[in-house]
């Protein structure tokens, strides 16, 4: 919750006490819910909801887990979508992604193979020995919408796609680390593109995290890269991070045959991590995390 020598929520660029709170004191959390859906478009979620979302959530990662652990030098990314349908059938679930979009996303989940960013459609093409691969799974389970992705290495893969996996990884962890009430969306491009610039990579800005939950995509848009969104975190929030993180530039050209498949347009490797997380009142909670 704000406190009473915070800066005003209304942006205003006064102290809380001396701006809104003279009507907000009793503000209680359906007040509160109702102020970030007004004004932000915002749902924080309930206590139930939340319990809802992190069941889809660790599905979507036990999901990926085990379809990770599939992807061999010899496997074809349709197998590994066949078994993705599998395990959303066995646990009574829905592939999020399956019919999506205009034009409708043909598959159950994401492969993007080397120097594709992201909405890699699984094909016959065979994984070989120095690829490097993004997986992305999004569940909808009992309603709920759980979001998450992780790269594979296929073998030995040369120091420059090892730059970018690990680069994309520690990003997004960096930017994990700081996140709990108060803190402006801008601060996690900030942490992100500081990272991947410090070590020669670029932060791709066509794509953004976002919300997640109650839909496949909500408010807010989280950028990676440098931006100016100046909404505060707030507890009940619910939403991705997942930097797409480049060798070369930070521009992505569409496929015009399947409306889908972004490649770097410098042919050089991206890479991708995808976790969905919650806000609480002292920090951040990884829904997406599997216990160990």
């Amino acid at each position: 919750m704000i406190s009473r020598n915070d800066p005003c929520w209304c942006g205003s660029g006064k102290k809380w006490k001396k701006c809104h709170a003279p009507l907000k004191e009793q503000l209680d959390f359906n007040a509160f819910q109702r102020l970030y859906l007004k004004k932000y478009q915002i749902h924080l979620k309930t206590p139930n909801q939340i319990q809802k979302i992190r069941a889809s959530c660790l599905l979507a990662a036990s999901i990926l887990k085990k379809i990770c652990a599939k992807a061999k030098a010899g496997v074809t990314t349709d197998e590994l979508n066949s078994y993705a349908m599998e395990l959303h059938q066995e646990a009574d679930a829905i592939p999020a992604c399956l019919n999506y979009g205009t034009p409708p996303y043909p598959k159950a989940i994401c492969t993007s193979l080397n120097e594709v960013i992201c909405h890699g459609i699984p094909n016959s093409r065979p994984l070989e020995e120095g690829d490097i691969l993004n997986i992305d799974v999004s569940c909808i389970l009992d309603g709920f919408y759980g979001d998450t992705s992780a790269m594979v290495c296929i073998g030995e893969i040369s120091e420059e796609k090892k730059r970018v996996v690990n680069i994309s990884y520690t990003s997004l962890m960096h930017a994990i680390k700081i996140l709990k009430p108060k803190l402006l969306v801008k601060e996690i491009g900030q942490v992100i593109e500081d990272y991947a610039s410090k070590h020669g990579c670029s932060v791709v800005n066509q794509f953004v995290g976002h919300g997640v939950g109650l839909e496949f995509h909500e408010a807010p848009q989280i950028p990676h890269h440098y931006n100016t969104v100046s909404i505060p975190l707030a507890q009940g929030m619910i939403f991705t991070i997942e930097p797409m993180i480049n060798a070369g530039v930070k521009e992505g050209i569409v496929d015009p045959q399947d409306q889908w498949t972004v490649r770097t347009a410098d042919g050089k490797p991206s890479a991708q991590w995808e976790h969905t997380v919650l806000i609480t009142d002292k920090g951040c909670d990884i829904l997406t995390l599997l216990p160990k």
